[in-house]
């Protein structure tokens, strides 16, 4: 049942052994694996290792530094089996930085970065699962950054907070977001930002960085962290590309990471459908499965139809995302991502309403899903800013914000 959406689209050939190999992955952690780690927020160190093994870390990764040379019709693919056949969408997060953040050091790092750093990261031996962007004064508001990056002769001296900053208990490296140029002497907002690589065990070793656990209610054993730098020193030669150009690095590749998101949000749409239709075929009350009840199927239908349109708009996209055609990717890529994140909530509320006073109860994993699917329509941007990218880029509506 995990293969309801597979032939939705008709995959390359290179996409299919993408999903045949993260299938054959997948297929060794089965659902009490990831209840598990969801029951005692464990990251799954041992599903990474196997992808990492793999070489599913370096799917992004120039074959010259060891990696599989892939891109972004191949990451959906990869994603999205993570998320249908695995954990989730948690499952699909649990990787999802180790596989992007490594990107911009491809870009825009230096050569002696590149050499020393990316082999490693291939062979899943070092990881950059952490990027660290958002701050308490700024969240979607990126140019509005406070933390601060002085240069201090061979070194950048830090300073700031960060919050929301993913799987920094499980990365060697943080992808780091700082002002170089304070907002106030720059003449365009974005402007004076710039990025760098930090060496975590480094920064905890300078006592500069502090970092605290958030509470949260869906992603289980992936861990959000607020961070704090307090005089964090950085080799000038770890800043990422041109100095005060940072912004636009960020944005560079952004829609593709987006597509990726919408792929995991339908892997998870799936999941929780298959868990929905298994339950619904099996549960038998007034002497008949209850998935005979109209009022059953035609929610899970109208899912089904929900995740089907949303992965082809997503899979188009990544095709077009891998041509030469002069398209507006960013109108492709929000599209897709709020459709994704819509199709996979209504799937999951349709599976826990389906599973009734169980849909509640963890050891059916349908609450679980429901969690997850209210998160995809916050991260990495919510609903309504998908909705402003269209409005004022697609449909020629004047700036609402």
């Amino acid at each position: 049942m995990a293969r309801l959406l597979h032939d939705a689209v008709e995959l390359t050939e290179s996409q299919r052994l993408v999903r045949s190999s993260v299938r054959d992955v997948c297929s060794d952690f089965d659902r009490e694996y990831w209840r598990q780690r969801a029951d005692e927020g464990e990251y799954p160190r041992e599903f990474v290792d196997a992808l990492a093994d793999h070489g599913w870390m370096g799917i992004l990764l120039p074959e010259e530094y060891g990696g599989a040379g892939m891109g972004t019709r191949e990451t959906v693919v990869m994603m999205e089996e993570i998320a249908a056949n695995g954990g989730g969408f948690s499952a699909a997060q649990a990787v999802h930085g180790g596989v992007y953040n490594s990107v911009p050091i491809v870009e825009y790092a230096s050569d002696d970065i590149k050499r020393d750093l990316l082999p490693d990261v291939a062979a899943g031996e070092k990881s950059i699962q952490a990027f660290g962007l958002t701050e308490p004064n700024a969240g979607s508001n990126s140019t509005a950054i406070e933390t601060r990056a002085e240069r201090d002769g061979d070194e950048y001296v830090v300073n700031g907070q960060k919050i929301w900053t993913s799987r920094v208990d499980v990365s060697d490296y943080i992808v780091l977001v700082a002002r170089t140029t304070p907002l106030e002497d720059v003449d365009k907002r974005t402007r004076g930002i710039s990025m760098f690589l930090v060496d975590l065990e480094d920064a905890l070793d300078q006592g500069a960085l502090e970092m605290e656990a958030i509470p949260k209610s869906a992603s289980d054993f992936v861990h959000s962290f607020e961070l704090w730098f307090d005089d964090l020193r950085i080799p000038a030669e770890n800043l990422i590309g041109v100095e005060g150009e940072g912004f636009y690095q960020v944005l560079d590749g952004l829609n593709e990471e987006r597509l990726v998101i919408a792929a995991e949000c339908i892997g998870l749409g799936r999941l929780a459908l298959e868990r929905a239709v298994e339950y619904a075929n099996d549960r038998v009350v007034f002497d008949r499965p209850i998935g005979t009840n109209q009022a059953i199927q035609h929610p899970l239908a109208e899912a089904y139809a929900r995740l089907q349109a949303a992965k082809q708009l997503t899979y188009n996209a990544a095709e077009r995302a891998a041509s030469d055609e002069d398209v507006d990717l960013g109108a492709y890529a929000n599209a897709a991502k709020f459709l994704a994140a819509d199709a996979a909530y209504e799937a999951a509320d349709a599976a826990v309403q389906t599973h009734g006073g169980f849909g509640v109860a963890t050891e059916y994993d349908v609450e679980r899903y429901f969690r997850e699917a209210r998160l995809t329509r916050l991260v990495p941007i919510t609903q309504e800013l998908a909705l402003n990218y269209i409005g004022e880029n697609v449909l020629g509506l004047p700036r609402s914000y």
